[in-house]
């Protein structure tokens, strides 16, 4: 019987060596294509094909309904409002993570005692559980015991509690100061790498021709951070878009809807009302607006690319 290795050889015998470079690299990457396939491309195709039905979630069971869901969704007024607190969380708690981020990164870029562990602190929240997250600040926002209605009482701020997570405002409020404390570690780490790189020299010539703190920050570390932070602002608004557990954890989109976004009314329609087809159609309304933000970050990120080499 031929060796495996005898076999191969034979098969590949008349071939160029080029040509077995490219079997070679093909069988490589199939493992990888595969997955890309059955992780990715499958459920996305499924979803769409999903949005042409009316299905009952527990038996997945429907009949074609055409572009009705997506009709639906586009009357749907439960979409819009959805839509337009989708967007003010990401708009409020994104401008909150980078101010954040770089006052804190600059604060962590200069020289003082135990900076390594200051650094190592600040990553803590990025590295804490949403659930435990979530459990500590719902104890630190409880109207009855929680830390922050005494320290108000006791400071004279407000005579009575005050209901964080059960009215609004109060409860958007609430939602974005948990995402930016969650979530503003990652703009530090990456503010924090570039500061690193820019060159010493530019700031010893500003301040030698008289320039002051602001004008070193406007004119020099401003622009130098400008390509980190394009690329930050548009993975975070692609993250913080599509966030769920944290939203759905701290208020489940209450009080009534005022804190519903788009991922949780998806949840609503496919566990909640039993509507596969129509969650699914509202899936691929956040997939398009999504796709914007991916192009656009594809192309800052390529763009970059081709000017660096």
């Amino acid at each position: 019987m031929p060796s495996l290795t005898g076999e191969t050889a034979r098969l590949t015998k008349g071939w160029s060596l080029s040509r077995q470079y490219s079997a070679l690299g093909m069988l490589l990457i199939l493992p990888t294509l595969l997955t890309f396939l059955l992780v990715i491309v499958y459920p996305l195709v499924y979803a769409v094909y999903l949005s042409f039905f009316s299905i009952y979630t527990p038996t997945l069971q429907g009949e074609w309904v055409g572009l009705e869901n997506y009709r639906r969704m586009l009357s749907s007024s439960e979409f819009w409002t959805s839509l337009r607190t989708t967007i003010v969380w990401t708009v409020s708690t994104l401008t909150l993570q980078v101010v954040v981020g770089i006052l804190m990164a600059l604060l962590l870029n200069l020289k003082f005692h135990f900076q390594s562990l200051a650094r190592s602190l600040v990553l803590f929240p990025y590295f804490v559980s949403t659930v435990v997250a979530v459990l500590i600040w719902r104890w630190m926002f409880n109207d009855v015991y929680g830390i922050l209605n005494r320290a108000l009482l006791a400071s004279g701020l407000s005579d009575m509690p005050l209901d964080w997570i059960g009215s609004m405002p109060n409860a958007m409020i609430s939602v974005v100061l948990v995402g930016t404390w969650k979530y503003f570690p990652f703009v530090v780490i990456a503010v924090l790498a570039r500061l690193q790189t820019i060159p010493s020299e530019l700031y010893e010539a500003a301040r030698i021709d008289g320039a002051n703190a602001w004008s070193r920050f406007w004119d020099i570390t401003l622009p130098q951070l400008w390509d980190v932070l394009v690329v930050i602002i548009l993975l975070r608004t692609i993250w913080d878009f599509k966030e769920f557990d944290l939203i759905y954890l701290l208020t489940g989109g209450g009080p009534v809807t005022s804190t519903q976004t788009l991922p949780l009314l998806v949840y609503k329609q496919a566990f909640g009302m039993n509507a596969m087809g129509q969650a699914s159609t509202y899936a691929i309304g956040i997939l398009v607006v999504l796709l914007i933000f991916m192009v656009l970050y594809l192309y800052r990120t390529q763009g970059r690319g081709g000017q660096d080499a």
